[in-house]
Order: structure tokens, then C-alpha cells, then sequence
């Protein structure tokens, strides 16, 4: 199957879901809401995830979707983090944060299998631009 639009990718899928999951668990939390710069620190880094996919994929380059993929990875590290400070401030309890980390892992993993497959079509192909099953990467 080729992909041809970056909506079709899991790992965007995937990185969608956690968007929504950040999103949730500030807006459950009235004392997290009011936390301005925590607050826009993990919308910035969740937006950028799931934006860098997206972005990679539209370059059409195998080299720069790589690149965009490990900032994908980096950004999706950085909420991790963040979410720890979340914790620690009690703005979640243990249930949100696992469930929330848990789904970041699962976006790392197919950010990082992805770059796999993408470095690898680096020097099995002629046209570096043709994306062939890299959504079976789950």
C-alpha cells in the first residue's frame, strides 16, 4: 500500500491520540490550566509531534522525513518529561500519567520504526520519494 497522504500514516494516527490525551489532562486539572508556561510548553511540544510527521512526509525526501521523525521523537521525549512535572506539582495522578506516557511510548516506538524503514529505502531504491507500506510499521 502506498501512502499518499500523511493522514494515512499510524504514526500520525497514533500521535494524534496523544494531542488529545495532553489536551485532556490540562483541561481536566483547574490548577494545571492556570500553570501558563507548563501548560504551553506541552501543547507546543504535542503539537509538534504530531505537525512534524505530517510536515517530514510532505517534503517528499527520505532524508528530511527522517530528520522530521527524530524531532517527532524528540518532541514526544519532551512531554514525557513534562509530564513528570505534572505529577510532581499533583496537576495528575498516577492513572492520567500512565496513560498518557504510555501512548508518548507507543508514538516513540513507531517514530523509531518508521526511521528505520525510511533509512533503509535510502539504499534499496531509486526513487527515495516513494513511501510504500510504512503504515504496517505498528
Amino acid at each position: 500500500m502506498k501512502i499518499t497522504r500523511f493522514e494515512e500514516i499510524s504514526a500520525w494516527q497514533e500521535a494524534r491520540k496523544l494531542v488529545n490525551m495532553v489536551y485532556k489532562v490540562i483541561n481536566k486539572s483547574p490548577r494545571f490550566r492556570k500553570d501558563f508556561r507548563l501548560v504551553s510548553q506541552m501543547q507546543d511540544a504535542a503539537g509538534s509531534f504530531m505537525s512534524n510527521i505530517s510536515e517530514g512526509f510532505a517534503r517528499r525526501s527520505n532524508r528530511e522525513f527522517i530528520e522530521f521523525l527524530f524531532i517527532s521523537k524528540s518532541s514526544v521525549a519532551e512531554v514525557q518529561s513534562q509530564l513528570y512535572v505534572a505529577l510532581d506539582q499533583e496537576y495528575i495522578n498516577n492513572e492520567d500519567f500512565d496513560k498518557v506516557y504510555d501512548q508518548a511510548e507507543i508514538v516513540s516506538r513507531m517514530d523509531s520504526g518508521f526511521i528505520k524503514y525510511v533509512h533503509s529505502q535510502l539504499n534499496t531504491r531509486n526513487k527515495p520519494n516513494k513511501l510504500n507500506k510504512l503504515d504496517q510499521l505498528k
